[in-house]
């Protein structure tokens, strides 16, 4: 079907337009009108992508389903697919019918929120699937306002302070890229990604305002994407947006940024940074990677003094997201077949780990992790749930969890030795504040009045579990699911970003 990627991609926005047109009032049945309208439309767009899974050829490392039509003033509408942003668009859709899901029990503002998670989907998968400049800018910020929105009016007690920061730092950082794709465009005479994959920019050192800048041209316009993808993503120490959002965001939106949203960043980093600028790439690897290592060093170390469960979660989401940049930069296929496995399967994981979080914060209206304790007894099912995803998070073999970090970490020890090491003590830390916060939350005797009535999961929260226990699982014990799509076009990147570096550049490697 020539249009297969544009149906996948506008289905939510159409239902949101049906919704903001055709519903009207705020009474119950105008409520669940709204929530049924938005999760048909999230079911049915994950249904009709799974034919770009199924029919995708995994032998092709190119672009696949492409469609390009003329759009504005000579820029074109042109969307496609490779192995790496496929597994994307599947990731967004699967994951938005538990997104819709997870916010049922909502009653203030239920239609304007549905039309933000369906506006939100369809810029997501435009994210993942545009193959031009302008097009793929449009989509990147668009994310901006329904992201901020459902901070500012569905939020917590400090909901306009996360949301204002959570638009400026990305908006900000966004303004640099703009920047970036204009030298860009001027640079090449094309807004096609395609053309741009194989345009080579120059590379020979550049001196500005008296400062020589290694790999030139590349080097600058890699800072300029950095600074948007590095806060998107979130990289420390451009991260402190992010547990402010993801603690004041109500659940469902959090599950939607972390799972998600910040996925964009990791994919740009692909996309565009190793995929364009391969010298530039080269010549930031080592801070890079460095970078990476700290990252998951403290943000492991900052989870472990944290008394909000929704804040310990979000640092510890950051901490693997450092694992994504470790395995990226590493610039070798284990390292990026990792870096991706790890973007999947964390979507899933920290999707899981926030819903549990918010099943407790809504039964009890509490978030401090002093609240809680020896909940095990009167909520079995949550427990076992609890615990399940808990060892996920750590990278228990057999989970998804372990794939992702076991291949960043092969793809780390090949490049630097040292940086592998100090990353490979987060796995510990990992299991430290997790098992910790499962005990904290879990086990002991149930004291505290409050927790004696409590209630255990309702069939609708188990089955908002179900598909996520079912994919750590399935990933874990078959992670070809993702790896054989992936494969030829990750092998691509790696060999056109190897061939295109100095000569002595694989030596230098090494000596690391």
């Amino acid at each position: 079907m020539d249009s297969l990627l544009s149906i996948v991609t506008f289905i939510p926005a159409i239902a949101a337009l049906i919704l903001a047109v055709f519903l009207r009032g705020e009474d119950e049945a105008a409520r669940k009108n709204a929530k049924w309208l938005a999760l048909l439309a999230t079911v049915a767009t994950f249904l009709i992508s799974l034919f770009l899974y199924f029919g995708f050829d995994r032998s092709n490392p190119g672009f696949q389903f492409v469609e390009d039509h003329a759009w504005i003033g000579g820029l074109r509408y042109k969307m496609g697919v490779d192995g790496i942003s496929v597994m994307f668009v599947l990731l967004t859709t699967v994951l938005m019918p538990v997104v819709i899901g997870a916010c049922w029990k909502v009653k203030h503002r239920v239609k304007e929120m549905m039309i933000a998670f369906l506006v939100l989907e369809t810029l997501m998968i435009g994210v993942f699937s545009a193959l031009d400049l302008v097009l793929f800018y449009v989509f990147f910020e668009g994310t901006l306002i329904p992201g901020a929105l459902l901070i500012g009016i569905w939020g917590g007690k400090q909901r306009l302070y996360a949301a204002f920061k959570f638009f400026l730092y990305t908006f900000l950082g966004s303004v640099l890229m703009l920047v970036a794709m204009i030298a860009m465009y001027f640079d090449s005479g094309t807004t096609d990604i395609v053309a741009l994959l194989q345009h080579n920019f120059a590379s020979s050192p550049l001196t500005v305002a008296g400062i020589t800048v290694m790999g030139g041209l590349q080097t600058l316009l890699f800072l300029g994407f950095l600074a948007s993808f590095a806060v998107k993503l979130p990289m420390w120490p451009l991260h402190t947006w992010q547990p402010d959002a993801y603690v004041q965001a109500p659940t469902a939106a959090t599950v939607a940024l972390s799972a998600i949203l910040v996925k964009m960043g990791g994919y740009g980093f692909l996309r565009f940074s190793l995929g364009m600028f391969p010298v530039g790439s080269d010549v930031m690897q080592g801070l890079m990677l460095w970078l990476s290592a700290i990252a998951i060093v403290y943000t492991s170390l900052v989870a472990f003094v944290q008394h909000d469960i929704k804040r310990l979660i979000a640092y510890s989401s950051i901490a693997h997201m450092g694992f994504v940049t470790l395995g990226i930069f590493s610039a070798n296929q284990q390292g990026i077949d990792g870096a991706i496995f790890q973007m999947v399967s964390h979507g899933f994981i920290s999707a899981a780990m926030f819903l549990c979080a918010g099943v407790v914060i809504d039964r009890l209206r509490a978030q401090d992790v002093d609240a809680f304790g020896g909940l095990q007894s009167r909520m079995p099912a949550y427990a076992l749930v609890f615990l399940f995803f808990t060892m996920a998070n750590v990278g228990l073999p057999g989970t998804s969890g372990f794939v992702g970090e076991f291949l960043t970490l092969m793809g780390a020890f090949q490049v630097n030795t040292w940086v592998a090491l100090v990353a490979t003590s987060g796995v510990i830390f990992a299991g430290g504040y997790g098992l910790r916060l499962f005990r904290r939350v879990m086990l002991g005797d149930l004291i505290k009045e409050a927790l004696k009535s409590v209630t255990d999961l309702s069939g609708r929260e188990k089955a908002l579990f179900a598909p996520l226990v079912l994919f750590v699982l399935l990933l874990g014990l078959y992670p070809a699911l993702v790896t054989d799509v992936i494969g030829a076009s990750t092998a691509q990147l790696t060999q056109t970003y190897q061939a295109a570096l100095p000569a002595d550049a694989g030596i230098q490697a090494a000596a690391n």
